[in-house]
Order: C-alpha cells, then sequence, then structure tokens
C-alpha cells in the first residue's frame, strides 16, 4: 500500500489511541510488526500556539518509523496553520482526527463532530493540504449515529479535498466502541473512492484481521485496543496472512517481560511518576485473562515503584505455574 509517496510494507498498524500510543508503546509495536504507527491526536490550537504538551505528542523517534503524527479541531486556517507546524517533527503523514467520540473533543467541534459537517470537514483537508507537502489522511468512523451513516459521502470529500488515505472505524460516534461492528460500511467506503481505506475496529488476531481484509476489500487494518497488552498481536496477524500460521500468546513469563520492559521505556520517556502512574492501565491489559488476574488488580492500581511492578511479575509466573 501507498499513502501517497509513501510505501507501507505489511498487513497492520497502530491506531492513535489517545492516553496509549505514545512513543514507548508505539516503538514496542513496531518492534512486533506494526507497519507503521500514528502518534496521540494533539489539539491544532495547541500546537498553533507553541503549547508544550501539544508539542510532545508530535515527537517521532527513528526506531517507529514510517510514522504519522494525528490533529484535532475544527478549524480549517488553524488545522492547516498546525499541519504547517508539525512537519519539524518530520512525520511521513499527517493524519485528521474525524473520529474521536470524547466529549472534550466532540464536544468542542473536533473529532467525530466534523462528520456532522462534511462541508467544513473538507475545508480543513484543502487547507491542511495546501499546507504540508507531505500527505494528508483522514481517520472518520461510519457516522454520528445510525440515522445519519455518512461515511461513504465525507470520505468521497476528503479525497476530492486531497486526502491521500483514509481509515474507517466502523463505529457510530453514538456507539462509542461498543459492538457491532459495521463491515458494510468500511465495504461502501473503499468501494467509493480510489485513494486507499484502512479498515479498523475489533481486528484482534489474524483471524478477525482475514474477516475484515476480505468482507471489507479495503487495502489494509488498523489494530487499536486490540494491541492493548498484546504488542505481539501484529506478528500474529502477519503470520495468519501471509502463512496461514496461528501463532499462540506467549507464554506467561514472556508476558511479563514485554510487560517489564514496556514500562521501563515508559518511566525513562517520561519520567518515573508519570511512567509508573499511567503502568497501572498497561499493567492491568496485560494480566487480562491470565489465571488470579482480577487478585492483582487491587495491587496494581496501588503501583507506584518499578521493584513493586517486578515484584508482581515474579508473582504472576510464579503462581501460574
Amino acid at each position: 500500500m501507498k499513502i501517497g509517496n509513501v510505501e507501507i510494507k505489511g498487513c497492520a498498524s497502530l491506531g492513535p489511541m489517545a492516553g496509549v500510543a505514545d512513543r514507548a508503546f508505539r516503538e514496542l509495536c513496531v518492534s512486533y510488526g506494526a507497519s507503521y504507527v500514528i502518534g496521540e491526536m494533539a489539539s491544532a490550537k495547541g500546537i498553533s500556539m507553541n503549547d508544550r504538551k501539544s508539542g510532545e505528542l508530535l515527537s517521532i523517534s527513528e526506531k517507529e518509523r514510517p510514522a504519522g503524527v494525528q490533529i484535532f479541531g475544527d478549524e480549517p486556517l488553524t488545522m492547516a496553520k498546525a499541519a504547517e507546524m508539525a512537519l519539524r517533527y518530520d512525520p511521513e503523514f499527517i493524519d485528521i482526527n474525524m473520529g474521536c467520540p470524547a466529549p472534550k473533543v466532540a464536544g468542542n467541534g473536533g473529532g467525530s463532530a466534523l462528520m456532522k459537517r462534511p462541508e467544513l470537514a473538507a475545508s480543513i483537508v484543502k487547507e491542511c493540504v495546501k499546507a504540508a507537502p507531505v500527505p494528508i489522511t483522514v481517520k472518520m468512523r461510519t457516522g454520528w449515529d445510525d440515522e445519519h451513516l455518512n461515511a461513504v459521502e465525507l470520505a468521497k470529500m476528503c479525497e476530492a479535498s486531497g486526502a491521500s488515505a483514509i481509515t474507517v472505524h466502523g463505529r457510530t460516534r453514538v456507539q462509542m466502541y461498543a459492538p457491532p461492528v459495521n463491515i458494510d460500511m468500511i465495504r461502501l467506503v473503499r468501494q467509493a473512492v480510489s485513494v486507499p481505506v484502512i479498515g479498523n475496529g475489533d481486528v484482534v488476531d489474524g483471524k478477525s484481521a482475514k474477516e475484515m481484509l476480505e468482507k471489507t476489500g479495503c487495502d489494509f487494518l488498523m489494530i487499536g485496543r486490540g494491541a492493548l497488552g498484546r504488542p505481539w498481536v501484529f506478528r500474529q496477524v502477519e503470520a495468519y496472512l501471509t502463512k496461514g500460521e496461528i501463532i499462540p500468546d506467549p507464554p506467561i513469563e514472556e508476558r511479563m517481560s514485554v510487560m517489564l520492559s514496556h514500562i521501563e521505556k515508559l518511566c525513562e520517556y517520561k519520567g518515573d511518576y508519570i511512567g509508573m502512574r499511567e503502568a497501572r492501565k498497561h499493567s492491568a491489559w496485560y494480566i487480562k485473562g491470565i489465571k488470579g488476574a482480577a487478585s492483582y488488580r487491587n495491587s496494581i492500581g496501588k503501583l507506584s515503584t518499578m521493584d513493586e511492578l517486578k515484584a508482581l511479575a515474579e508473582e504472576v509466573i510464579r503462581n501460574s505455574k
């Protein structure tokens, strides 16, 4: 697949999950075969005002390329300025968020709220394309609600405005993350545009990846929540799609080792205080499905040092035998 002039190899990318898809996690997923990654969404207003935190969200390391950055907002010229300023971080492409369902984003006109204003959304794409020489992509949902499934209309308008690729999360904003995924809408978008279409929603393993590709005809896959505590899902998906091989989840010892490596990087990049607090959610994902997971969650919720996490990992391994 090509996004503009950017050649993408492999089968699946990591989605730009806010509060999750930071540098540590992106690098980890790339090491397991993620074809490309997109950073956490950053406010166009914040970027244009040189807000430090917004700028940090755009930072890309060499270990995670090819990589894109994602911006959100509802003012075309501000979004264009943000796209231009994002170039200092040398992204391979810039993604426009038209899918975030969070009230603090959609409630202010950005994210999935843009699906209710397709003309404005198209104008944002057009201005960003003019402002930045790298490919501009779009991530959207199927619509705002079941009565307004306008992903096909919006995708056509975004393509006409210069978008180089479109990712469709197969749910409405009202659905948030509840099932089911609307496979038919993703297929209709794929049939309606000539740029690459990336399918997103409930891809958690090789079988679900193959189903998404076969039923929608989409060009590529994006994995979001399916990678939480399971960065090896990218290796599993590629093995299944290329060889028909089913790779099981790693043994407990390896899972705990990956968890510790992940959190160590998190602390390295963000400092121990922030890193260990963010480690709590990641650790809960890593132990999901493990025997006795419920009993470990209380300890996980109080984690404050790497030594505590290492002791927990040792306990999990010991009790699994």
